[in-house]
């Protein structure tokens, strides 16, 4: 760990690090906290992750947040890994600790507490679309915040099948899956629906109402094609924006333990994001 007399620092390790908020987003909650720090992103390949985080702990930062491939590189790197970080296969932050490095999987918790500004996850049904890392964490946080179904679907039904036998094994979940079509009829038990990123497969649904809760994780100015539908039928979308906000606001605590402002972290994310 750094010395008190120097300057902590938190860094992202992106791949690719162009157009991503984390630094904006940090300098924001490090200035509101007035804390003498800094942020520095650096552009990563995938197969010199391993260099990077080895630089990070010669360098005595204070951790990092990580984008694309490097989270699942980055697992195998950890001292420990937290429960969801094992659960999904990747680590979106690192915290360095006296006894090694820690890698944490936040983007499921990001989901569950911008949800909980709607609707309680607990006693409802909710449908996991898309089963990468971000669908794995996102089932596994809304498993323990006591959803009483989750269904699983994904464009490779292998991914999908593993999830609900991975929710069964380890949480004892009530979870099966549901054959992907490009038009998903929605069962009418569900009353969540959480949109992981799909790698450009395009999506539609039939049977929203509008007392289902939509959380679409996709981080960009307007809503995925799917969530754009539920807007249009009256259902309530958490988009990518709050999701993302809830999640720095973790990240940050993590590293700082200074709850920010998820409010002002949205704000400062719209205006990355209309620059």
């Amino acid at each position: 760990m750094t010395s008190p007399a120097l300057q902590e620092i938190i860094a992202l390790l992106g791949c690719p690090a162009a157009g991503n908020p984390a630094q904006y987003l940090f300098e924001r909650a490090i200035t509101a906290a007035d804390l003498d720090w800094r942020f520095v992103t650096c552009d990563v390949a995938a197969e010199d992750v391993a260099a990077a985080i080895a630089g990070v702990v010669v360098l005595g930062f204070r951790g990092c947040v990580l984008s694309g491939p490097l989270r699942e590189a980055a697992l195998p790197l950890m001292a420990t890994a937290s429960p969801t970080a094992t659960f999904s296969g990747a680590a979106s932050l690192i915290e360095q600790r006296p006894e090694g490095l820690a890698g944490h999987m936040t983007d499921g918790r990001g989901i569950v507490e911008a949800l909980r500004s709607h609707v309680d996850p607990a006693g409802k049904a909710v449908l996991v679309v898309g089963a990468d890392a971000c669908g794995r964490a996102a089932a596994l946080e809304l498993a323990l915040s006591g959803a009483s179904r989750l269904l699983v679907c994904d464009p490779q039904a292998e991914r999908a099948v593993a999830l609900v036998n991975a929710l069964t094994g380890v949480h004892a979940a009530e979870a099966s899956t549901l054959d992907w079509q490009a038009t998903i009829a929605l069962p009418d038990e569900v009353g969540i629906v959480v949109l992981a990123p799909l790698g450009g497969h395009k999506l539609a649904f039939t049977g929203l109402r509008r007392e289902v809760f939509v959380a679409d994780a996709v981080v960009a100015g307007q809503l995925s094609p799917a969530a754009a539908q539920a807007a249009e039928q009256g259902c309530c979308i958490v988009d990518g924006i709050e999701i993302h906000a809830a999640q720095t606001a973790i990240d940050f605590h993590a590293l700082s333990g200074v709850e920010p402002d998820a409010d002002m972290l949205r704000e400062a994310l719209e205006e990355f994001l209309s620059d």
